[in-house]
């Protein structure tokens, strides 16, 4: 058989790096190397500073590179940007952002990881695209760079040139897309099942985050709204009610609504109220109409399609993922 050259994989590392960003989705490559089981077919990782020299994790690992990111040229198969800490301060003169730049004008492709969206972002490289983040990232995302398509429930976004990922894990998924899509399904999923994967993950980012963080400015005629719907999102919350409350025309309040919040009264109700039927299945072994009553929906089979629409699980499912184990104290349910 005639031996086909690697295909060169770019990292990009940098001072606090998030270390699984890089070391996950490297291994899975990796392992796609191993289970393509044709000669010289695979992948030939370099990882890359911008002045050749170790870098420190955030989680204060040192990682060793290869090369400064100068000495690299064309042509590039994957360069990967891993997301780490201060990436969404940077600015499109940043050295790191201008390298990035030049190397995906040499790559048949190009990833960010986790918050490495941001830096793909200020080299201009998601303008008009669809992309995805760290859910704790994308409305900072969404805010600093209108023109992409943020799509914060997405584990990744594949868009042919250029790769997303959501939160740290998930560059291991977007690996195991890329290695479907060089190899095939099967390679991918001996990958996904070397690493105790799912091939595609169930599910979006919505099922790991924690309770809404909402950044409202004291001012706003929707703070006394919200503080109302988190304390007791087991009240009826009714548009008349809410707007009553924030001494404003119902219209006016679903327009202040989709405005600062992103989304109508009663989506934001129903987050609200997901949110906390979540901490009751986390922590307690209550029945499923139990917590539904307690959260606010009227009945278990509202709570479930809210849960499916808003996580891509429904609750039975996110309790066995996340919920307390067997030894917890069992509440009683009646």
């Amino acid at each position: 058989m005639h031996a086909m050259a690697l295909r060169k994989v770019v990292m990009v590392l940098f001072e606090r790096v998030q270390t699984l960003d890089v070391a996950g989705p490297a291994d899975a490559l990796t392992w796609g190397t191993h289970f393509a089981r044709r000669q010289g077919d695979g992948y030939a990782m370099t990882y890359a500073s911008l002045d050749g020299r170790p870098v420190r994790s955030g989680s204060g690992l040192s990682l060793g590179v290869d090369c400064a990111l100068a000495e690299i040229d064309g042509p590039i198969d994957t360069l990967l940007i891993p997301g780490g800490g201060g990436m969404h301060l940077l600015d499109r003169a940043t050295p790191l952002v201008q390298e990035v730049r030049r190397l995906s004008n040499v790559a048949r492709r190009t990833g960010g990881v986790c918050t490495g969206a941001f830096v793909l972002a200020e080299a201009g490289l998601l303008d008009g695209r669809p992309a995805t983040t760290h859910w704790f990232a994308c409305r900072t995302l969404a805010e600093r760079y209108p023109s992409v398509a943020v799509q914060p429930d997405c584990i990744y976004v594949d868009d042919g040139t250029v790769s997303t990922s959501g939160g740290i894990t998930a560059g291991i998924d977007l690996a195991l897309a890329l290695i479907e899509s060089d190899f095939d399904a099967a390679t991918a999923r001996k990958v996904a099942r070397w690493l105790v994967m799912f091939l595609q993950r169930p599910g979006g980012q919505s099922q790991f985050s924690e309770r809404l963080t909402l950044e409202l400015a004291s001012g706003s005629a929707l703070r006394p709204v919200v503080d109302a719907i988190v304390a007791a999102p087991q009240a009826a919350h009714s548009v008349a009610d809410l707007a009553a409350r924030a001494a404003i025309s119902e219209r006016h309040l679903t327009r202040v609504f989709t405005s600062e919040m992103g989304m109508t009264p009663g989506r934001f109700v129903e987050r609200v109220r997901v949110e906390a039927a979540r901490d009751l299945l986390e922590a307690t072994h209550l029945k499923l109409p139990v917590v539904a009553d307690r959260s606010g929906f009227g009945s278990a089979e509202t709570m479930r399609r809210a849960f499916l629409r808003i996580t891509g699980v429904g609750p039975g499912e996110h309790r066995r993922r996340f919920g307390t184990r067997a030894d917890a104290p069992t509440l009683d349910a009646a």
